[in-house]
């Protein structure tokens, strides 16, 4: 929510567009964490049996998960490409880099995540009836067994992890390879190691190499779970925590949940008038304190 306040007052330095992308990163953040690990993981533990347990509710919140996971996912990837035109494609960069498409990207993004998440809500049935009223989620049989479901699950983890994997490397990758270059041939021309311009290009490649090394590492425990799934006859969703694979899926989706945060914080924080609006953000309380006492 302070990134967000933050980027919203427009003061970081950024250019629209890239303030706007990093806007709707820290929204569907936002939603990532109240969606899933407030109302999914937490409420177990602190409201059980709670209005949220009913299944028509678990039910919409998976839905709301997945989709706010996916848009997380892939803003992150809109981002990174556009990292990429706005560094290595002059020419397409005028026509890319304006605000008007980045909201329409933007929109495409969460229209597409919204539609293609639509299935989640049907992927459970209630538990338990009481009273006419039914009670939690858990996951169809039908899940593992019908073909539609089974191509579904394996579409759904190749356009939420692999596709994303191979466009944030490759997109990186160039970037990177066009910062060298130019770098390269800035060194040659200005025939001097100590350049404030080269030193900014190489904190950019660190900067870079070190989302895509986050972003994959962090995906990679619900990938490997996802693909035992699969192939073995683990269940998703496990409630008996003693067994590895109820282990696993669980990691895997603690890391998931951090994924979709460290990115923004990797990206606003990096930003030194960020850090100074951030500083003057937690002072403001403690200086209008002492005004008072005064």
């Amino acid at each position: 929510m302070v990134t967000i306040m933050i980027l919203l007052q427009g003061k970081c330095g950024l250019s629209k567009c890239i303030s706007v992308y990093l806007t709707a990163m820290a929204v569907a953040d936002l939603m990532c964490l109240v969606f899933d690990v407030i109302l999914f993981e937490l409420h177990g533990i602190y409201y059980p049996d709670s209005f949220l347990d009913y299944t028509a509710i678990c039910g919409m919140n998976f839905f709301l998960i997945f989709t706010s996971v996916e848009c997380s996912v892939w803003l992150t990837v809109a981002f990174t490409f556009g990292r990429y035109v706005t560094i290595s494609c002059q020419n397409l960069r005028t026509q890319y880099c304006t605000e008007k498409t980045v909201k329409v990207v933007i929109a495409t993004i969460w229209g597409l995540s919204i539609l293609e998440n639509i299935p989640r809500y049907f992927v459970s049935e209630p538990q338990l009836i009481t009273d006419n009223i039914v009670w939690f989620c858990i996951v169809k049989v039908s899940l593992y067994t019908e073909p539609v479901w089974i191509t579904y699950l394996w579409i759904d983890i190749v356009f939420l992890t692999f596709i994303p994997f191979l466009l944030v490397l490759l997109c990186n990758g160039l970037t990177i390879k066009h910062i060298l270059l130019t770098s390269r041939i800035r060194k040659a021309l200005r025939g001097s190691d100590n350049d404030s311009e080269l030193e900014n290009r190489k904190k950019s490649i660190v900067l870079l190499l070190l989302i895509s090394a986050n972003f994959i590492l962090l995906w990679m425990v619900i990938l490997i779970h996802f693909i035992c799934a699969q192939i073995t006859e683990v269940e998703f969703l496990q409630t008996n925590h003693s067994n590895p694979f109820a282990i696993l899926e669980q990691a895997g989706h603690m890391l998931q949940d951090l994924s979709s945060c460290t990115n923004n914080i990797i990206y606003v924080a990096s930003q030194a008038k960020f850090r100074e609006d951030l500083k003057m953000l937690f002072k403001y309380p403690l200086t209008l304190f002492l005004k008072v006492r005064k």
